[in-house]
């Protein structure tokens, strides 16, 4: 589908996202909607790289496997969500299991095995696309893993705090510029760049910027992070087109908050848990 490119600064809003609710062909099989591969979830923080898994099923992906940065998987099967493939992080990243998009960093802590485990997987993703969110941009702040993720598409999600970290300034600094803190970080690593916050600002490799329209305070709480990272994941191995993939995942992410809230069911108290089932829903025409 050929849409215009929208220009800068422009909103992003459902009206824009054509691809996002297309329909399926009848002769689709899992195969035809990727599969995406988790890594996350360290000690103390099994729940995040869940939520991104769950997320990333809900939304659309043909398979998901989470790789636990543990000695071990920390349970056999999500009793929630069994179609998950649950794996420690070793035997996840020492077999090919034909993941189509990667989603990074949910949960995996910051220290030796979480960054020994992104370099790892920064060599081993053969080109396939990495969505690299919360602790690991902590690691890539403080040096602890370098940017030589090659070639193949990356896209970073830094709230405003984790953004002044990459750039070296105060998140004050961030939020009085954000669509100019954005555009730094994805001239910096060559990344989209996914500025969470109110009005999530949304910026290609070359510096064009959108704004987010959806969302509400709702999505302030433990875990909506981790939910939008693996809808990131799960668009992007369906092979929308990237600004489809990108921009619709943050929409959607925002507008599942917002039905919610117009079903009586939050802001306050609104869990990330929630969300997924809301955004299936608006994709399915609900």
């Amino acid at each position: 589908m050929n849409t215009p490119a929208p220009s800068a600064g422009a909103p992003i809003d459902r009206a824009s996202l054509p691809a996002l609710f297309a329909p399926r062909g009848v002769d689709t099989h899992k195969g035809s909607f990727g599969t995406v591969g988790v890594v996350g979830g360290g000690p103390g923080m099994t729940g995040a790289a869940l939520l991104a898994a769950r997320a990333a099923l809900k939304i659309g992906a043909g398979k998901v496997l989470v790789g636990f940065a543990q000695e071990a998987a920390p349970l056999a099967c999500d009793p929630l969500q069994p179609e998950l493939m649950l794996r420690d992080i070793r035997s996840l990243l020492d077999e090919d299991w034909g993941v189509t998009a990667w989603v990074a960093g949910c949960g995996i802590g910051t220290g030796a095995l979480a960054a020994n485990a992104l370099s790892e997987l920064f060599v081993l993703r053969h080109e396939a696309p990495l969505v690299l969110d919360a602790d690991g941009l902590n690691l890539l702040a403080r040096g602890d893993i370098q940017p030589n993720w090659g070639p193949g598409p990356v896209v970073l999600t830094p709230h405003p705090a984790e953004a002044g970290r990459l750039l070296g300034i105060g998140t004050a600094d961030v939020q009085a510029d954000r669509p100019g803190a954005a555009r730094k970080l994805a001239q910096r690593f060559r990344a989209w760049v996914v500025l969470k916050g109110a009005g999530t600002v949304v910026c290609d490799p070359d510096g064009d910027w959108r704004v987010n329209t959806s969302g509400n305070p709702g999505l302030a709480t433990a875990g909506t992070g981790d939910v939008l990272a693996g809808m990131l994941g799960s668009l992007i191995a369906q092979k929308l087109p990237w600004d489809h993939a990108v921009a619709g995942a943050v929409w959607l992410h925002g507008a599942a908050a917002d039905a919610l809230v117009a079903q009586g069911i939050g802001p306050i108290g609104l869990t990330a848990g929630e969300l997924a089932d809301a955004a299936r829903a608006l994709r399915n025409g609900h």
